[in-house]
């Protein structure tokens, strides 16, 4: 039945004829599929912004995020998911992307597909805080207002704030909306280019199979992997239904708490703050979304915008962006690129350092020897590191990923006469009592599936009880992508 199905789509959409990469059996590990993950995170949040933006009025910016959360059925629930799928975005691209710099993931003839990713992980940045802008709550009034204060500070810059941020001081966000939904779009644009580009070159290769750029497998190795239907559809959508279901599960089950510490509100609660004009915003402290902080920080370093601007956001997006140019070696092994990889551990550091400090200080101006302190020893340290750590041994280069497998094919051909045949047997018998056991698990998996999607429409649509029902679809969604997980382990594992 499920051939029929499959051949059925295969048949009408002409999938052996699209370019699509074929993909080895070591590569279905998550690490390999990072990019599927922050894909999964996108369209969920494409979704459940469009469901909102039915009901969002950005002339009444609050009061109308009030009436979703409050009166709109399951509103809170595709309010805070959205939210939190716009974060789970984030946190999944710098992994995504910092995975693929120190695995070079950059080099020839990955150029373009980088580029493009760096400059998709600064537009959902921009989308991110002009989404969060929406609330219109006081934080985030205040990150419109710091935002606001940063273009104007530079010189020939302040004409814009009305194009770019309209009249949000009276509740007013149409000017955040469209812009907000201009750059999703501007993503969705380079999703699908970034992402033709991924299938066309592969996935990068493990270093064992691929120790030096180019990291591509030729055309007699690519056609002898799996084909991309529907063995890569499969495993996928068992990774959009676990990313799915924690979207979920995560801010729902937050939401449904009450009383968390005023301190962890910028990340770990979804409900809106007191509204800007009110008697309570004065009691609370302002702070721009999480995923600023650092920048937040950095411009408390000093007065000169330019300078702020051009230290905090434009080196390192240049570099990012020219890093596949000015790495030009072949070596793939970050210790073979010490310089390169010393970089990468630096920027990451100081991402997370930033963000505790600005967490920590928000607002408080640092001196510039305050700032020595802070920064020098990361990088003493990374240096020392990088000089005394040795260099792994030079590998040949010379297409392994055949030869290594032709080789260890060949030994353990070799080797099977003589291997007894009751172990044979035994693994062969362990291997296939694993398959029996995660076809139950698929069993009871589903019937748990079943059993919470018939009593969740028993939980109130609206109010505090609904995120509720935001909770139970998560974990629907996670029990079908563990399911669809065993499934393809039952069906394809060797």
């Amino acid at each position: 039945m499920s051939d029929r199905v499959s051949n059925w789509f295969k048949e009408r959409l002409g999938l052996d004829d699209l370019p699509f990469f074929r993909t080895p059996d070591y590569m279905y590990k998550v690490n390999f599929w990072l990019g599927a993950l922050v894909a999964s995170a996108f369209i969920y949040t494409v979704i459940s912004g469009l469901i909102l933006l039915l009901y969002y009025n950005p002339d009444q910016g609050y009061e109308s995020t009030l009436f979703i959360i409050d009166k709109v059925p399951y509103g809170s629930v595709a309010l805070y998911s959205h939210l939190y799928g716009a974060y789970a975005m984030i946190i999944l691209a710098y992994v995504h992307m910092f995975r693929n710099y120190f695995a070079g993931a950059y080099k020839r003839p990955r150029e373009l597909l980088w580029i493009i990713g760096v400059i998709m992980l600064v537009l959902t940045l921009g989308t991110s805080f002009l989404g969060y802008s929406l609330i219109g709550d006081a934080l985030a009034t205040s990150a419109v207002d710091v935002g606001a204060g940063i273009v104007s500070s530079v010189p020939g810059l302040s004409g814009l704030l009305p194009v770019l941020f309209g009249n949000y001081d009276a509740g007013q966000y149409g000017r955040v909306l469209a812009l907000h939904i201009i750059f999703a779009a501007l993503i969705g644009v380079l999703f699908v280019f970034h992402f033709f580009l991924a299938e066309h070159y592969g996935m990068m290769p493990s270093r064992k199979e691929k120790p030096k750029a180019p990291a591509v497998y030729t055309k007699e190795e690519w056609m002898k992997f799996n084909p991309w239907w529907p063995r890569n559809f499969v495993y996928m959508m068992s990774l959009v239904f676990l990313t799915w279901g924690f979207i979920l599960v995560i801010p729902n089950a937050l939401s449904y708490l009450s009383g968390l510490p005023q301190q962890l509100n910028p990340f770990l609660n979804p409900k809106p703050a007191p509204p800007p004009n009110s008697p309570a915003a004065a009691h609370i402290t302002t702070y721009p979304p999480w995923f600023f902080l650092f920048l937040y920080k950095m411009a408390d370093f000093t007065n000169n915008v330019l300078l702020f601007l051009f230290f905090s956001s434009i080196i390192p997006l240049v570099y990012l962006i020219v890093v596949p140019f000015l790495d030009r070696s072949p070596e793939l092994h970050p210790l073979k690129r010490k310089v390169f990889t010393g970089i990468g551990i630096l920027m990451i550091t100081y991402l997370i350092q930033n963000t505790i400090w600005g967490d920590l200080t928000p607002g408080v101006p640092i001196p510039f020897s305050q700032q020595i302190m802070a920064f020098l020893p990361p990088a003493v340290i990374v240096a020392i590191g990088m000089y005394f750590l040795p260099s792994p041994k030079t590998e040949a280069n010379t297409s392994p990923s055949l030869t290594q497998s032709t080789s260890i094919t060949k030994m353990m051909t070799q080797n099977l006469p003589n291997l007894p045949i009751k172990a044979v047997g035994k693994v062969e018998v362990a291997s296939e009592t694993k398959k029996k056991f995660a076809e139950i698990l698929i069993s009871i998996l589903f019937i748990m599936a079943v059993i919470l999607a018939a009593q969740i429409w028993t939980i109130p649509s609206t109010g505090s009880a609904s995120n509720l029902f935001g909770i139970d679809l998560g974990l629907i969604f996670i029990m079908l992508g563990e399911a669809i997980s065993l499934y393809h382990y039952v069906v394809y594992r060797k």
